[in-house]
């Protein structure tokens, strides 16, 4: 069977098919082959819908459970040369991990997701636009930012592939839809070295380690790939990512995860259509394996429910090796996305 995972599937749609009901359990039921645990991060409340963490940034929680950042705790280098990040080698922030290993050992691949440096540093000084102010007027303090970023990151992903995890992931995004947030050379100067350290932990801890970015990547993909990850995720088809196209150029060297649309068809479309983007992704990407089906991001409050279903049911039903060589010839041309391209956000 072509495997299935995702990165997230959140409280609500959970919910909806289930009612209140644990990931872990969730997963179980519905048999999916992995599931993805996150740093307990201790949080204190400041106020009914902000709170803080220990690093020193504010969160807000929407109704919906999705969380945001609204402030960071460094403004300068004098804020940076008297901060001081949480302890990574805490025993409660893995206790998640921990469970789940427990539970699926040897059954389902227990992903631990944590991050490299470039989301926690803009967390850091309040704002994706200040940390980019940073690396054309200040790029010592960046980088001595993103030291002690990578630093916890690293000791982090070290300590939870030590506890059992299966896979590491990290989570940081480097573009939109339109193309990456940065430069490739500063994303060269500010981002590759770290995420070369993630994925050299990975490999030293003997795990595959998958890179998550949404957004266009043509320009630095080469780049990422080169670092030696094992695998890349989402693949975003809304972006301009041809999942068919990304496998024919690095298939022999990661494997390819995604990339049924969570934007427009997971929210939006029929049960029909989507069990007709499954089968154009599977054509694309399954031949062959080196192909991991999941959405193009996550599995978020606003994709509903039924659709969600129809796309696991898909998966099992048109996702059986050896695939039938009838649908890929049929399919593998196709672009579901195209109508929505169209449509826009």
């Amino acid at each position: 069977m072509v495997p299935l995972w995702e990165l997230l599937i959140d409280e609500p749609v959970r919910r909806a098919l289930y009612g209140e009901i644990s990931l872990p359990d969730f997963v179980e039921k519905e048999d999916i082959d992995g599931i993805t645990c996150s740093v307990d991060q201790p949080m204190k409340k400041i106020s009914d819908q902000v709170s803080k963490d220990e690093w020193g940034i504010l969160w807000r929680t929407e109704p919906s459970g999705l969380t945001y950042p609204v402030g960071g705790p460094i403004r300068s280098e004098r804020d940076l040369e008297r901060y001081g990040p949480p302890d990574p080698d805490s025993p409660s922030l893995l206790s998640t991990l921990q469970e789940c290993v427990s539970r699926f050992e040897g059954e389902r691949a227990v992903v631990f997701m944590g991050n490299e440096v470039f989301e926690f540093s803009h967390y850091l000084v309040g704002g994706m636009d200040k940390l980019f102010l940073a690396y054309y007027a200040n790029p010592a303090f960046a980088l001595q930012l993103a030291d002690v970023v990578g630093d916890y990151f690293c000791r982090l992903l070290e300590n939870a592939a030590k506890a059992g995890a299966d896979v590491l992931v990290t989570g940081d995004d480097y573009a939109s839809r339109s193309g990456p947030f940065m430069s490739p050379e500063h994303f060269k100067k500010f981002i590759l070295p770290y995420l070369q350290r993630a994925v050299d932990v990975a490999k030293n801890a003997g795990v595959p380690f998958i890179k998550h970015t949404d957004g266009l990547l043509w320009l630095i993909i080469d780049d990422i790939v080169d670092t030696g990850i094992s695998a890349l995720h989402p693949i975003e088809p809304m972006a301009g990512m041809d999942i068919g196209e990304v496998k024919r150029r690095y298939g022999d060297r990661i494997c390819v995860v995604g990339n049924v649309d969570c934007g427009q068809l997971l929210p939006r479309g029929l049960q029909a259509e989507v069990e007709e983007a499954v089968k154009e992704t599977i054509a694309k990407a399954s031949p062959g394996g080196g192909h991991i089906l999941s959405s193009s991001n996550s599995i978020h409050p606003a994709v509903k429910p039924e659709n969600y279903r129809a796309m696991l049911k898909a998966a099992r039903q048109f996702g059986q090796y050896p695939l039938d060589k009838e649908m890929v010839e049929t399919y593998i041309k196709r672009d579901y996305c195209a109508k929505y391209r169209f449509r826009g956000p």
